[in-house]
């Protein structure tokens, strides 16, 4: 993206965008989560594991998980920019933000791809 596309500050275009992106691309998944759902709930471990077996569950599953940490990031950090106004408990913040959020991308997607196996 050339820097004449940039607002004022010439920075935050991106961020802009990839938290819209990832709002729209959260319908769909979530959606299919609702629809997942009636299906989960009173199932035995046999029909939860048989659920988890059709290859497009632990998929959009996982798509689930990333889309929605990574949207979820991005809004904190926003918050985290715009209230906290001392730069070292800023940055110290947004790093802590990140390490959490891969964690807790990492934790769910590897409990995923466990009950789907």
């Amino acid at each position: 993206m050339s820097k004449d596309k940039l607002g004022p500050a010439k920075t935050g275009t991106s961020h802009w965008w990839h938290q819209r992106l990832t709002a729209i691309a959260l319908i769909p998944l979530i959606l299919f989560l609702v629809g997942l759902l009636p299906n989960m709930a009173g199932a035995t471990h046999r029909e939860f594991t048989a659920l988890m077996q059709i290859p497009i569950t632990p998929v959009v599953l996982i798509l689930l998980v990333a889309a929605g940490l990574y949207h979820m990031k991005l809004g904190l950090q926003v918050v985290i920019e715009d209230y906290v106004h001392n730069a070292c408990v800023k940055m110290a913040l947004v790093v802590s933000l990140t390490l959490f959020t891969f964690f807790l991308a990492a934790a769910g997607i590897v409990s995923i791809i466990m009950l789907a196996a």
